[in-house]
């Protein structure tokens, strides 16, 4: 073999590795197949995982029968059990409690109610034994006759000292890895993406942006009443001890169309208490998908369904099947639970 043709040969070498190089990287720079590589990494591979990535690209492919438009994208989440932990209480519960021992000396007048002098004795299943007239007792205490700017420090205080008393964690890291992933999965795909809870929706706007990625706009939940007054020389919002909206059950539904407008196409929920809002999305035209995140997981994170006094999972299970709704298996679909 001559010279030229051993140039030759390396010249025609030199430009496929040039080629390879630039393909690879154009790759890593390409986000479709970045998005390939990269979503939902925290999901084991299967029927769950399967059957949410074949709605979302069904929907989102604009040559298919079931596409939707981007501007009626709408995906809806619970939050309690759905998006983070609710277990061995309700969080905005511990909030309640944590602010009611740090207040108690400063507010005589609470001495009346026996839920809140069972909190400051340390019995919480004395607090509750009055069932939900008791435990909205507490949430009145603890979140109204306060300016929106001073209840919201007041939360992001507590977030930022408090730990959950199990795992030692800060409540706002008690989020589900596989959910934060989906979020993002679904928004990378023309969804909008609301937290549609029966917690306060003032005590989740604190904080629900930055764990979530959620503005606090796309946040539905229930609220105290509320009135516009100079307060301390400045007009602010001042929460009243009075309940003026339920986000739960029957009430989701409410809440979607008086906030939203419109009905979701896809939505999640971990308990009864959100069966109504997967009814709901579920049983309307077009492509729509029901998703129960259930309990599964006793090592990880915590097992529940039918006999839990929190989070309880009973008709919807009974029902899922029947409704085509998709039931995760936290233990089996989930590779991860809480971020790293």
């Amino acid at each position: 073999m001559n010279k030229s043709c051993i140039y030759i040969i390396i010249i025609i070498n030199l430009s496929l590795i040039s080629c390879r190089t630039n393909e690879e990287s154009d790759n890593k720079n390409n986000p479709v197949v970045a998005e390939k590589m990269e979503f939902l990494e925290s999901w084991n591979e299967g029927p769950s995982k399967a059957r949410i990535t074949a709605f979302v690209e069904k929907t989102t492919d604009s040559t298919s029968t079931d596409f939707i438009p981007k501007n009626e994208r709408i995906a809806v989440f619970d939050n309690d059990g759905t998006l983070w932990s609710e277990k061995p209480l309700y969080f905005q519960l511990f909030y309640a409690v944590d602010f009611i021992k740090k207040h108690a000396a400063e507010h005589p007048e609470w001495s009346k109610s026996e839920a809140v002098q069972s909190i400051l004795n340390d019995d919480l299943n004395g607090a509750l034994a009055g069932g939900e007239k008791a435990l909205a007792e507490l949430m009145m205490v603890s979140h109204a006759n306060m300016t929106e700017d001073e209840f919201a420090n007041s939360v992001r205080e507590w977030l930022s000292m408090s730990k959950h008393p199990i795992t030692g964690k800060p409540f706002n890291q008690m989020i589900f890895q596989p959910m934060l992933e989906l979020l993002d999965y679904l928004r990378d795909h023309g969804y909008k993406t609301f937290i549609v809870s029966g917690g306060g929706i003032d005590f989740l706007r604190v904080w629900a942006e930055e764990a979530y990625g959620i503005p606090p706009y796309q946040v539905v939940g229930s609220s105290l009443k509320a009135k516009y007054e100079e307060v301390d020389g400045k007009l602010q919002i001042l929460k009243i001890p009075e309940l003026n909206f339920f986000d739960d059950k029957g009430g989701k539904p409410v809440g979607i169309h008086q906030h939203i407008g419109m009905k979701p196409t896809i939505a999640v929920g971990n308990s009864d208490g959100d069966y109504e809002m997967l009814e709901y999305t579920t049983n309307s035209d077009g492509p729509r998908l029901g998703i129960y995140i259930h309990h599964t997981d006793s090592i990880r994170e915590y097992a529940y369904d039918r006999e839990s006094s929190i989070g309880k999972l009973v008709k919807g299970l009974d029902d899922a099947e029947k409704n085509h709704w998709l039931v995760v298996d936290m233990a089996k679909d989930w590779e991860l639970i809480y971020p790293n």
